[in-house]
C-alpha cells in the first residue's frame, strides 16, 4: 500500500449566503448529499472529491481549502524537509482523520484519511 497522498478528497468553501453557493454547484451539476441546520452542507458530483460549504459572517473573508485523500493515516510519512507538519493526524466530529501540512511557499494543505473503524 502506497503510503502518499490518492488525489483530492474535498473541497471546503466558505461563503456568506450557503443558499447562493449550493445552488451555484447544484447549476454545475452537484446534488445536495445533506445539509446542516446551520448553514451548511455537502455536495457531491458522482465520484469526485465532494464540496463542503459553510456560511460564516459578514465580516470574515471567504476561504477556500482542498483536502487530499490519505489510505490510511497511521502509515502516511511526509517528506521533510520539503513538508512540514502543522498539525499531525487528528480525529474530526465527522468521521476522518485530518492533518494539516505546510509547503515550501507556506501554503497550508489539508490531508484527509479514514477513521479506523
Amino acid at each position: 500500500m502506497s503510503d502518499m497522498t490518492e488525489g483530492i478528497e474535498a473541497v471546503f468553501l466558505e461563503t456568506h449566503n450557503f443558499g447562493k453557493a449550493a445552488g451555484f454547484f447544484q447549476a454545475l451539476g452537484y446534488e445536495l448529499e445533506f445539509e446542516t441546520d446551520h448553514a451548511s452542507g455537502m455536495l457531491r458530483n458522482g465520484d469526485g472529491p465532494y464540496v463542503f460549504i459553510s456560511e460564516i459572517p459578514q465580516d470574515r473573508e471567504p476561504q477556500t481549502q482542498i483536502a487530499f485523500k490519505v489510505a490510511d493515516a497511521d502509515v502516511f510519512r511526509p517528506a521533510a524537509p520539503l513538508v512540514e507538519v502543522v498539525t499531525p493526524f487528528e480525529d474530526t466530529h465527522y468521521g476522518t482523520r485530518e492533518m494539516t501540512v505546510r509547503d515550501p511557499d507556506g501554503r497550508v494543505w489539508s490531508l484527509q484519511a479514514p477513521l479506523k473503524k
